[in-house]
């Protein structure tokens, strides 16, 4: 049977971190709305446009919007990630989410669709709790490899890596995004474009359960598996 576990949280709750740790126990997709986004962003020109429910989107316009911390356009991300939804349904996937859907925009496009495509009582919803003060430090001491693009979480186990566990490549910060003028934006935009994408979650119908991303990467991780599996 067909799955989607969505991992939910603020910047640094390690979302990133917990989706491949289920897709290596799982076999799932991991689909990263961010690596989606990044990848648009390396292949296409700057001057293309994605033209979208009658509105036209730049790449060049939406890449300044994602190295601010800003969101980007709600329309350009759920034009990439419908697109690709659709296809991993075809191809029989089960997939886990992490860091999507990130505005009611997209949760009101994206979860009838894979309510649709996978059923409802094959979706999970993981809400990974922590606190502003621990998303700041987390993340302006994060970094991702080089190769795949993997995020590594900061952590007493993991701040000492200089490689990555998952592919061998060197561990690097990303320039623009994990500075602490930008977290501290990307905080205030998860809580005001974000965080009520809850109240969609649950009039689709979805169970959200709630896991204290305060804990050790190990003890997250059990309390995920609780809520998923």
């Amino acid at each position: 049977m067909k799955k989607v576990i969505m991992l939910f949280g603020p910047p640094g709750a390690g979302k990133g971190t917990q989706a491949e740790l289920l897709a290596e126990k799982t076999g799932y997709y991991h689909f990263e709305s961010s690596k989606a986004i990044e990848t648009c962003f390396r292949k296409e020109s700057p001057e293309k446009i994605f033209k979208i429910e009658g509105k036209e989107y730049k790449v060049s316009d939406e890449k300044k919007l994602w190295e601010s911390g800003e969101l980007n356009s709600p329309a350009f991300v759920v034009n990439l990630m419908k697109k690709r939804i659709k296809e991993l349904a075809e191809e029989g996937e089960s997939i886990i989410f992490s860091g999507s859907p990130r505005t009611v925009y997209e949760a009101e496009k994206e979860i009838p669709l894979l309510k649709e495509l996978y059923g409802i009582k094959n979706i999970r919803f993981v809400l990974l709790e922590i606190e502003p003060e621990t998303t700041i430090i987390r993340n302006s001491h994060r970094r991702i490899c080089e190769l795949v693009r993997h995020s590594i979480l900061f952590s007493p186990e993991t701040e000492k890596l200089t490689k990555c566990p998952l592919d061998g490549s060197n561990l690097v910060r990303r320039k623009f995004l994990d500075d602490v003028e930008t977290i501290k934006n990307r905080l205030e935009v998860f809580k005001k474009e974000t965080y009520p994408v809850i109240e969609v979650i649950k009039n689709q119908g979805l169970q959200l359960q709630k896991v204290n991303g305060e804990q050790t990467i190990a003890d997250v991780h059990k309390d995920v598996l609780k809520a998923v599996l």
